[in-house]
């Protein structure tokens, strides 16, 4: 928890509800200044099944309000990101009939690759819907539950997205945002709507689903019911996933590369043309604002470098340079390249190899494959000369930023400002109350500034040795459209 002085503009709210935890910050509207943030954590099964009860999300959220005392009281707005992809469902009276099934909750494969094919193969999924149905989709986690468990599927009154359940317990209204809606695989980014054939195709009734609100427009007020500490009347903004409200946090303009290292790797841009990726290597998202965000996603990133320095009992900054060692960390499988079979893969081991330089070709397998991705995701005519905007967990570490920079060959900034996902929520309560692009917000916020790294020489050989071992080694990896889907 934390407090500052009193503020210059109108209080407001960004709320992060993330797969683990929610977290708060109350933010002064005019300066962007943090008065007050709270956090509490929500559990998560383990085993195939990942499930979270949506009761959790919104107890969190009240802890965490509690926890910034009498700023959140004073706030004139609030908005909510949230986690994308999850299924909530809920019974006549606003109950969840079952826990979420979450984006990282990959039973449904089966539903995808059915779904693929019923619609008329990838190329008709993403030039309709802007992705291609795999696991973490909400529309293969409906087809799941319609299999898989019917009676849960037809008690279901409303179906909704977890940003989506905490803001309708705010308002009493069911919406969303097209930014999360863009995630479901129901939602065709060609027309902006609810695409009733594939609904029909998954047997989901259009009225359960909520209204997607507008960019700019208020989605509600919140009720008077005295469990959070808001006053009734107090505004809610739209909310959105997780990426779209990062990509607010920062301000993005068009063109503008993210690189986000955590768990997992994520590569986005905001671009002005709607994307159709028919490989599924880039997510098709629509953002917050009225453009679009694609995104290409890597599993092994943070956690599976740190893996390798723990089998190697090494400091994970200890990395040395020299060896012609490739290591590709495809810990977890891989998503992009498409390896979801893939398991590590060490190749060039020498008498004279060191373990710092193990080390270093675990970073390198890394970032080779986040590149790839960003090249994918970027437009044709991006300014390749544009810093990288390096976010996420391992964003401060030296060798992070060293390796990006080294296979990148481009500058690199790392943004002071934390917690981006509810900073861009309370960018979009903001703009409720001046009138302002949240983005814009941001930027007078300042929240993309930090440090930029000049860029160093690109390491061509690095790049061209990984990528002949990831195409040599293919049969061992396990070629993409193996028997399950994409995680």
């Amino acid at each position: 928890m934390s407090s500052a002085p009193a503020a210059d503009g109108p209080l407001v709210v960004g709320v992060d509800s993330s797969t683990q935890s929610t977290k708060v910050l109350v933010v002064d509207a005019a300066t962007g200044r943090v008065v007050a943030s709270g956090q509490a954590p929500h559990s998560v099964s383990s085993g195939a099944a990942r499930e979270s009860d949506p009761e959790e999300w919104w107890n969190a959220l009240r802890t965490a309000l509690d926890q910034c005392g009498e700023a959140a009281r004073e706030a004139a707005a609030v908005s909510v990101g949230g986690q994308q992809h999850g299924l909530v469902t809920l019974d006549a009276q606003s109950r969840p009939v079952r826990p979420a099934l979450l984006w990282n909750d990959v039973r449904s494969a089966t539903q995808a690759r059915s779904l693929v094919d019923r619609l008329g193969g990838p190329k008709a999924w993403a030039e309709r819907v802007g992705i291609v149905p795999g696991p973490s989709f909400t529309v293969t986690k409906w087809a799941w539950l319609n299999e898989h468990e019917p009676e849960a599927a037809r008690a279901t009154a409303a179906v909704r997205l977890p940003h989506d359940y905490l803001t309708e317990r705010l308002t009493g209204s069911g919406t969303t945002d097209r930014g999360d809606a863009s995630g479901t695989g129901w939602w065709a980014s060609g027309t902006e709507a609810y695409d009733e054939e594939i609904l029909g195709l998954v047997g989901l009734d259009p009225e359960l689903l909520p209204r997607v609100v507008r960019p700019g427009e208020v989605a509600g007020t919140v009720r008077g019911s005295g469990e959070l500490p808001f006053s009734k009347g107090t505004l809610v903004a739209p909310g959105t996933g997780d990426n779209a409200a990062a990509a607010l946090g920062l301000g993005l303009r068009p063109g503008t590369p993210v690189l986000s290292l955590g768990t997992s790797g994520t590569v986005y841009a905001v671009s002005r043309r709607r994307p159709a990726d028919p490989t599924g290597t880039v997510a098709g998202f629509a953002d917050a604002r009225g453009d679009w965000l694609p995104l290409a996603c890597t599993l092994n990133c943070t956690l599976a470098v740190d893996r390798v320095a723990a089998l190697l009992s090494l400091d994970r900054e200890a990395v040395e340079p020299g060896g012609a060692v490739t290591l590709l960390p495809y810990l977890d499988g891989e998503r992009t390249p498409d390896l979801p079979h893939a398991s590590g893969l060490l190749h060039g081991l020498r008498h004279d190899t060191t373990p710092g330089q193990l080390l270093q070709a675990a970073y390198d397998g890394a970032v080779h494959s986040l590149l790839g991705a960003l090249d994918l995701v970027l437009d044709a005519d991006a300014d390749r000369s544009v810093p990288l905007l390096l976010i996420g967990g391992g964003a401060r570490g030296t060798a992070w930023q060293d390796t990006v920079r080294r296979l990148s060959g481009r500058p690199v900034q790392v943004p002071e400002a934390r917690e981006l996902v509810a900073l861009g929520a309370a960018a979009q309560a903001a703009g409720l109350l001046t009138g302002e692009d949240p983005a814009a917000v941001a930027r007078r916020w300042g929240t993309a500034e930090g440090p930029v790294l000049p860029p160093v020489e690109r390491d061509e050989s690095a790049l061209a040795r990984i990528a002949e071992v990831v195409s040599d080694a293919a049969p061992l990896l396990g070629s993409a459209g193996h028997e399950d889907a994409r995680p």
